[in-house]
């Protein structure tokens, strides 16, 4: 059976999925939730992801959802696949770095960045007026955070070391959408403008920049 991917096209979670796919070279059927018509709403959607947010994933009638958490499940399931070394598993020291790389991606670009984009990109599409202000700050705090990425990423070519993992590609669809909230903060720090620029030109991301669809 093929695994069944739920979501709307341009969301950045179902593109953070969707490129996690396409990296380990998993086909899969993208099946559209229509967000504005109140899909990710209905009874059946809210049976595979009670918190009616978008993605959900159905491999085989296992489903599971949190983009995060699905795109591990991608990367350890089909670990022999595509490419390699994702999730790290040859020492303990190698595993520890690349979870110390994914928790700061939560902890020191996520949440800003979503924030970010949140205020001046999808807060307006929802009827909302942008507070320029908020946005500044958490681009002020970001721009801080990115100094110590800029540091790390001086002495290595990913955030756990010289090998692309998922932490790297978590970063992808928010950091690519700060350009259009209004912010050059990804291409303003050397080493991680090369580090970003070289994640963007991955095959995956070109693939779903746009707009996710099935590749079965």
């Amino acid at each position: 059976m093929v695994l069944k991917l739920y979501g709307w096209p341009k969301s950045t979670c179902t593109q953070r999925v969707a490129c996690a796919l396409i990296e380990k070279k998993v086909p899969f059927e993208f099946i559209m939730v229509d967000l504005f018509k109140g899909e990710s709403k209905t009874p059946e959607y809210i049976a595979k992801q009670p918190f009616g947010q978008v993605p959900c994933l159905d491999d085989d009638g296992f489903i599971l959802y949190e983009s995060r958490a699905i795109a591990r499940y991608i990367a350890e399931k089909h670990a022999n696949q595509g490419t390699p070394n994702l999730i790290p598993i040859k020492t303990i020291q190698s595993r520890a770095l690349f979870e110390q790389a994914a928790s700061v991606e939560t902890a020191d670009f996520d949440q800003f960045a979503s924030k970010g984009v949140f205020e001046m990109v999808f807060k307006p599409m929802m009827g909302g007026k942008s507070d320029q202000a908020v946005f500044d700050d958490l681009m002020n705090t970001l721009s801080a955070k990115l100094d110590v990425y800029d540091k790390i990423l001086s002495k290595q070519k990913y955030l756990a070391g010289d090998d692309i993992t998922l932490a790297d590609l978590f970063h992808l669809p928010y950091g690519v959408m700060l350009s259009q909230a209004g912010s050059n903060v990804m291409e303003t720090k050397p080493n991680v403008a090369r580090w970003f620029n070289d994640l963007k030109n991955r095959p995956s991301w070109k693939a779903v920049k746009d707009g996710v669809s099935s590749t079965a």
